[in-house]
């Protein structure tokens, strides 16, 4: 399913640091939300997880079962390099839509904007298989448009059409808490999985 933008792609985008998303941390909005997550045993999934600081943090933080999928190789090795002790059993390189696994929570960070937005249906699809009943999909999505892509923008609107189907909506809101050069311009949103 990930005609667009194969794994050679990405791993070129990582290998020339043409990694304009990547901030080097944990973002604000997702940092504030692992904090009030309570139960460390949960399962996590990190999909189209890049460099992952994200995983880093919640792995720093004793949450216990966190995976991280990626489609190239380098951002794995990137997380590995920075945490010799993150368990290889939860690295997964791969397509994302080929991923099989149970999840308590997903969370999302320039995932969903990476992808073609012909796959959107089938992301928000294939979120819903991957979650437990009654589990979350939490994280930042872009409320803004783009010139080409990836990334690609989108706003509430179009995202509702996607989601409601198979989701919950717990939260789908401006952001409070953005970092300074993404304020305005991105959701949080819980989803909760039907």
């Amino acid at each position: 399913m990930t005609e667009y933008f194969d794994k050679n792609y990405w791993q070129n985008r990582y290998e020339n640091n043409q990694a304009g998303w990547d901030i080097g941390e944990v973002a604000t909005p997702l940092k504030e939300y692992f904090d009030q997550l309570v139960n460390r045993e949960m399962n996590i999934l990190i999909p189209g997880a890049g460099n992952s600081y994200e995983a880093e943090y919640l792995h720093r933080n004793n949450f216990t079962n966190v995976s991280v999928l990626d489609l190239a190789l380098q951002p794995l090795e990137n997380l590995k390099q920075r945490i010799p002790d993150f368990p290889n059993k939860h690295l997964f390189q791969g397509d994302f839509f080929e991923h099989s696994h149970k999840y308590d929570l997903i969370v999302e960070q320039t995932f969903f904007c990476a992808l073609h937005p012909t796959l959107r249906t089938a992301y928000a699809k294939k979120m819903h298989e991957l979650l437990v009943q009654g589990g979350t999909l939490a994280g930042v999505l872009f409320n803004t448009e783009f010139e080409g892509g990836p990334p690609f923008g989108g706003n509430k609107t179009e995202y509702l059409q996607y989601f409601e189907p198979f989701f919950q909506i717990k939260c789908l809101e401006l952001c409070y808490n953005s970092i300074k050069p993404r304020q305005n311009r991105e959701l949080f949103v819980i989803l909760v999985n039907k």
